[in-house]
């Protein structure tokens, strides 16, 4: 392959601020690229599953809703609380979410048997049978961001993220 090949636009990035401000270390232009690939890649994995997602009349955010309960398993419903910290965002994003779910009839909720305190969120046969349904398809759609690495690249790149994830103590979901 040639150099013009292996590049990416963040190297033309890397190459613009070295250019512009030479003083700048070339390990801390490192990081800033590390952490635009990153940033890059998240939009176009967004913008992938954004399409696959809509096909189904979903956003990305319901999905993570619907799996997370299939998941979860168990016929009783999980805590806005377990959604909650599984999606890491606030308590009224996840109520808008599960009320949109609800209106579409693949959520519904109750009151849990041991806090009638604690409302719990559980998915419809249909919303079940609906993450079923996609589940592979979606699972394949991200597989093809993956498929230019090997087992071993797949393994590191698995390592890496991981490793950066504890480091901001995203250990347990619950």
């Amino acid at each position: 392959m040639t150099e013009r090949e292996t590049r990416d636009a963040i190297d033309d990035v890397w190459d613009q601020w070295h250019r512009e401000r030479p003083e700048i270390s070339p390990e801390y232009l490192d990081v800033m690229a590390a952490v635009g690939r990153l940033n890059r890649l998240r939009r176009y994995i967004d913008q992938t599953l954004r399409g696959y997602f809509a096909d189904y009349g979903l956003d990305s955010s319901e999905f993570d809703v619907l799996a997370t309960l299939r998941r979860a398993g168990g016929v009783e419903g999980v805590s806005a609380g377990t959604l909650l910290r599984s999606a890491m965002v606030t308590s009224g994003a996840i109520t808008n979410r599960v009320d949109k779910l609800t209106q579409k009839g693949l959520v519904e909720r109750s009151t849990s048997v041991d806090d009638r305190r604690s409302v719990l969120v559980k998915l419809t046969p249909e919303g079940a049978r609906l993450v079923d349904a996609i589940l592979l398809g979606h699972i394949e759609n991200e597989a093809r961001f993956l498929a230019v690495l090997d087992d071993t690249e797949r393994d590191q790149l698995n390592g890496l993220l991981r490793k950066l994830l504890v480091a901001q103590g995203d250990t347990h979901l619950g």
